[in-house]
């Protein structure tokens, strides 16, 4: 097992297993009693070396599902620590899907955290009478990042398409002065413009942005591509 830094990762997924890592420390690791589970270890094992066994492949689908039965009704029971595991279990297959939704390309916090966060909702929803309970909860969050990806792409599209041929830059067509023009003139409002400003020009993670003016992570997906919506027909209709 390895220890895990001291240092914070700045990626979401990365930030994740760090705190997964710390979960499976000494001196007081966080572990599951495998007991009750035919093939599986005689006792409690630590969390990081019970996601290996489960990615076994002498480890059968019955005795997978039933573990993570287990785990996804402890992290609903509102134990940080266990709501932490139960991501933590899942990151191989997490990262995968990342990487998939990414095409490969490394550094897009935005789709990592939007895979999360439609996990994370997905373990409160998940029918755990179903099986291959992972794999469900996986593509729920990949389901959510590719909305994100997709509503992106689809904004890029339109810009492209209007102003791939413009005039050069004038100091009146700075995005802040633009956005600010667009809430005097009543297309978008001031807290519309503020999560474009932070989340499209200073970068900023859309989960924290969110977190940060106090709405949901999907609530500020939808707002914000509502708003964008309203920015380019105005600026189409030649309103702004």
């Amino acid at each position: 097992m390895s220890f895990p830094g001291t240092g914070w990762p700045a990626g979401p997924l990365q930030a994740a297993q760090r705190a997964f890592g710390w979960l499976c420390c000494e001196p007081q690791p966080l572990t599951f009693d495998c007991r009750p589970y035919a093939g599986l270890p005689d006792g409690d094992v630590v969390l990081e070396p019970l996601r290996e066994l489960l990615l076994a492949p002498q480890t059968g689908r019955a005795v997978r599902d039933a573990v993570w039965r287990e785990l996804v009704v402890r992290a609903r029971g509102g134990q940080a620590p266990w709501m932490v595991a139960v991501v933590g279990m899942a990151l191989p297959a997490l990262v995968r899907a990342a990487r998939a939704l990414s095409g490969g390309r490394p550094g897009q916090p935005d789709l990592d955290a939007e895979l999360l966060a439609g996990y994370l909702a997905a373990v409160h929803t998940v029918d755990l009478d179903r099986g291959r309970i992972c794999a469900r909860l996986v593509r729920a969050g990949a389901a959510a990042a590719q909305r994100l990806r997709d509503t992106d792409a689809a904004h890029v599209a339109v810009q492209a398409c209007r102003f791939v041929s413009r005039a050069p830059s004038r100091p009146w067509d700075h995005p802040d002065l633009l956005l600010a023009r667009a809430v005097t003139s009543g297309v978008i409002s001031e807290l519309d413009a503020r999560l474009i400003a932070v989340t499209r020009l200073d970068r900023v993670l859309l989960a924290t942005a969110a977190a940060g003016l106090g709405l949901a992570t999907t609530s500020a997906q939808r707002r914000r591509r509502r708003a964008e919506h309203r920015l380019v027909a105005a600026l189409v209709g030649g309103d702004l």
